[in-house]
Parts: C-alpha cells; sequence; structure tokens
C-alpha cells in the first residue's frame, strides 16, 4: 500500500538529542576530549567574568562551536550560528538542548577580546599537548619547522600611500580608479587602510606579492603534531626569528634536531641553533650553504629532509578544511589567535586518526 505524503507537525518528541546522534559517530569521543579539555581550563574561564551581573554564553559552548567551525569548514560565525540552529548534532555537540535558543553571531565578535583570543587559544593548544603528551604521542628528539603565507582580509586597492597623496576617487566612488602599473609599492611606503598589520609579500621570485600574514609551526616528527605555533608580520627574515623563538621554547633537549628548507640556510639562524646545542638539519643551498659535512654526513639528516616535508600537511590541512588560506578577521592579534586555535584543532584531528576515531568532515 502506497503511503500517503502528508506532513503533519509535531508537538513532542519521545527521543532526546542524545539519543539521535549515533553510539558510533566520531565526535562522541571527540566530544568526550573536548570536555576534559575544557574543564581542565575552568579556573582560567573563571578570572575572565565577574562574579554578579547577567550571565553570559559558556564560554565552553563558544569554543565548542568555534571548534565545530574548523573541522567542518564553516566560512563565517553568521553561517555557524545558522547551522547550530537546525543541525542536531552541532547542537549537541555545542551543548544546546533541542529548544534552547542560540546565540546571535554579534556574540563571537563580543567575546573576541575577552575570550577568543591568542592566550585562550594557546591555553588550549597548549591543553591539546599535554593530552598529547600524556599519551605519549611527542618526541623531544626531533622536529621540523617552516612557515606559510596566509592571505589577509583585504584588497589590494586598499594599499595606499602612508602620506596620503593617493588620488581620490574620480567617479566619486569608495576605490581610486588608478593604475598601479609601474608603480613601485613597498611595505615601508605603503599600508592597507583596512587591514594595516598586513605586509606585501611573496615567498618566491615568480609568485605574485599579495597581502598576507605568515604562520609558523614547529611539529615534531614522531607523530607529526605541532608542538609550537605563531603568526607574525610577513618579512623577509619572520621565518628564521619565529622559529628561533618557538625552539627556544620548546625544545629543551640537547642534541634535539630541527629540519627546514632552503630558506632556513643562512649562517645566523644555524649558528643561533648550534649555540642553543641543537643540530640544524636544514636543506642545503646550490650555493654558499652555511650546512657542510658535520651535519651531512650521517643518515639522520637525510631521514629530517624526508620528514621534514610533512609540516606540509599541516598548513595543507589549516588552508583547505580549517579555513586559513585567507583570515576572516583583521589585525595581527586575531589572525594569530585564530592560527594557534586551528592547529590545536589539527592536533585533535591527527590524535583522533591516530586513536581510530577520526571524523569525516563531509
Amino acid at each position: 500500500m502506497r503511503g500517503a505524503d502528508i506532513t503533519q507537525e509535531e508537538l513532542f518528541s519521545a527521543r532526546t538529542l542524545e539519543e539521535r546522534i549515533p553510539k558510533k559517530h566520531p565526535l562522541r569521543k571527540l566530544r568526550a576530549v573536548v570536555d576534559v579539555l575544557l574543564r581542565s581550563m575552568d579556573a582560567d574561564f573563571a578570572v575572565l567574568y565577574a562574579d554578579t551581573g547577567r550571565e553570559s554564553v559558556p564560554p565552553e559552548r563558544l569554543l565548542r562551536a568555534s571548534l565545530l567551525q574548523v573541522l567542518y569548514s564553516v566560512r563565517s560565525e553568521r553561517q555557524l550560528v545558522e547551522q547550530i540552529e537546525f543541525n542536531l548534532l552541532y547542537r549537541w555537540f555545542v551543548g544546546l538542548t533541542l529548544d534552547a535558543a542560540v546565540w546571535d553571531h554579534s556574540t563571537f565578535s563580543a567575546n573576541r577580546d575577552r575570550l577568543l583570543n591568542t592566550h585562550i587559544s594557546r591555553l588550549f593548544f597548549e591543553r591539546v599537548l599535554l593530552l598529547a603528551e600524556w599519551q605519549q604521542l611527542l618526541s623531544d628528539e626531533h622536529f621540523s619547522v617552516d612557515g606559510t603565507l596566509i592571505e589577509a582580509w583585504a584588497s589590494m586597492k586598499s594599499f595606499v600611500r602612508k602620506d596620503g597623496m593617493s588620488p581620490p576617487p574620480e567617479d566619486g566612488g569608495r576605490n581610486p580608479t588608478v593604475d598601479f602599473k609601474g608603480e613601485t609599492r613597498r611595505s615601508d611606503t605603503h599600508a592597507s587602510a583596512t587591514d594595516p598589520d598586513a605586509r606585501l609579500y611573496k615567498k618566491s621570485a615568480g609568485d605574485k606579492s599579495q597581502l598576507c600574514f605568515m604562520g609558523h609551526a614547529l611539529m615534531e616528527n614522531r607523530h607529526c603534531l605541532v608542538v609550537d605555533a605563531d603568526l607574525t608580520h610577513a618579512t623577509g627574515t619572520a621565518e628564521r626569528e619565529a622559529a628561533k623563538a618557538m625552539i627556544a621554547r620548546t625544545i629543551n633537549r640537547a642534541g634535539a634536531t630541527v629540519g627546514a628548507d632552503k630558506a632556513y640556510d643562512v649562517p645566523e639562524f644555524v649558528a643561533a641553533l648550534r649555540q642553543r646545542r641543537v643540530t640544524p638539519h636544514v636543506a642545503q643551498k646550490a650555493k654558499g650553504s652555511a650546512i657542510d659535512g658535520r651535519t651531512t654526513r650521517h643518515a639522520g639528516y637525510r631521514t629530517s629532509l624526508k620528514i621534514r616535508k610533512r609540516i606540509e600537511e599541516v598548513f595543507g590541512w589549516a588552508k583547505t578544511v580549517g579555513g586559513l588560506r585567507k583570515t576572516r578577521f583583521r589585525g595581527l592579534e586575531k589572525v594569530r589567535a585564530q592560527t594557534v586555535f586551528t592547529l590545536a584543532a589539527y592536533n585533535l584531528t591527527r590524535m583522533g586518526a591516530l586513536f581510530g576515531w577520526r571524523w569525516s568532515t563531509a
């Protein structure tokens, strides 16, 4: 007998939100892990809020929602709130009931300085690393370092002269009709009116210059987990300066190795690592290399150069899944918070793969 296509609204449901989520859904294990991490940050959350006044959206829910945004490549916070409204899986993961109202998307912006900042992002990143260390996933002997460009939320039309000599729009619009062909534009004479922290930069001679930031990651080579992350202005020395800072605060074992590409083959950088008793496994330049036979004769050098390339998988995931190809925010600190939090999410997905409960983002 053919069933009738009749839709009738039901006032009540006999199934709870908990029952609607499959028992073997991989987000169940992730939710359990994230809840433990957030409970360990309870004291850090407490100092951010007053003891009296109107109750805010729980910080745990905002961070769970932000984690969903990274894992499922949600392009904006407005779309994220819309998804939480009707997606039962998202509601369950965040901690909302079926009938609970979802906060407005502007709540993320209102909490950007207090909660969704670099300090909390790095605390969450460190808690994830503590979990990895407890599971004996981290190595303290062999590491790799690299940097990548993150496109700024600013157009090239916003890159104007700092002295204010750029001509006004001829047609009365917002953008000046200027032909930039043949004009030399540099970060010391020009700045973006949209995001002054962005810098005009390119990593290779054949590439195009763009307004961007530079993200950095230090990866341990055993399980390819990110052990430190940072974001700086995009400059010719930013990769090496950030690498030295991350190595100084992360690597404490004498004799540890750090793999890197040819951009790090600079005498000053190699000498700085040797002074810290860290062996620089840096790819050699064709001419004028600072790496000699003392390093290249060992088999471990070739192994480091091979494993070093896996750090590109970190940046690939962060840009294609995590939304770091082009930042959603303006300003160095906000983009740094996004970068550190995204790489913390990467570590969680990597640990999920190691433990066999990695989820699909489809």
